[in-house]
C-alpha cells in the first residue's frame, strides 16, 4: 500500500477505495446524491446551512474532509452558503465546467471528487473569491466537536477548533503531518 497523500494541514487526501465509496454513497439521501454525485444544484434560499451562523467547520458530506470555516462565510445574497476561502486550498479542487452554455469553475472535494458548487471572482477581500456551495454538500461541525471520520483514517480524533482560524495545523488529525 502506498503512503497517504497528505494536505498541508495534515489530512489524508487519498481517494476512497471502490468499496469505501459504495458505502459512503449508500448513506446519502436522494437530494444529496443528486448534488454530490450528479452535479445537481439545490434550490436557492432553501439550504439548511444558508443561515448557519455558529462557529465551526463545514465538512464534505460524502467523505468528511474539512472544506470551509465559519469565519470565511459571508452573506452573498445568492441563496447558497458562500465562503471567501477554503480551510486548506488542497482540500478543494477547481474543475472547468462548460455545462449549460456557460464557462464556470466547479468546486469538488479534493479527496472524494464530490460536487460542492462553483467559485466566482466576485467575493469580498482578502481573496475576492466567492465559493458558492450547496448546503447538502456540506456537514456543519461546531467547534469542539469531533470531525467526521467516515473513512476510518483517524481523523475523528481531530476536533474543529477556533485555533484553526490562525493555524491550519491545529485542526490536523492527531499523530499526522
Amino acid at each position: 500500500m502506498s503512503a497517504p497523500q497528505l494536505s498541508p494541514s495534515g489530512f489524508d487526501l487519498t481517494p476512497p477505495t471502490a468499496e469505501e465509496r459504495k458505502r459512503l454513497e449508500a448513506s446519502l439521501t436522494a437530494e444529496e446524491a443528486d448534488v454530490l454525485l450528479h452535479h445537481g444544484t439545490e434550490a436557492p434560499f432553501c439550504g439548511g446551512l444558508l443561515d448557519q451562523k455558529d462557529a465551526g467547520v463545514y465538512c464534505c458530506r460524502l467523505c468528511g474532509l474539512p472544506l470551509f470555516e465559519h469565519r470565511t462565510k459571508f452573506e452573498s445574497g445568492t441563496g447558497w452558503p458562500s465562503f471567501w476561502a477554503p480551510v486548506d486550498e488542497a482540500h478543494v479542487k477547481a474543475v472547468r465546467d462548460v455545462s449549460y452554455g456557460m464557462v464556470r469553475i466547479e468546486t469538488t472535494c479534493a479527496r472524494c471528487g464530490s460536487h460542492q458548487g462553483h467559485v466566482f471572482p466576485d467575493g469580498p477581500p482578502p481573496t475576492r473569491l466567492r465559493y458558492c456551495i450547496n448546503s447538502v454538500s456540506l456537514e456543519f461541525v461546531p467547534y469542539g466537536a469531533p470531525l467526521p471520520d467516515r473513512l476510518g483514517r483517524g481523523e475523528g480524533l481531530a476536533t474543529a477548533s477556533a485555533a484553526s482560524a490562525t493555524n491550519s495545523s491545529a485542526m490536523a488529525p492527531s499523530g499526522r503531518g
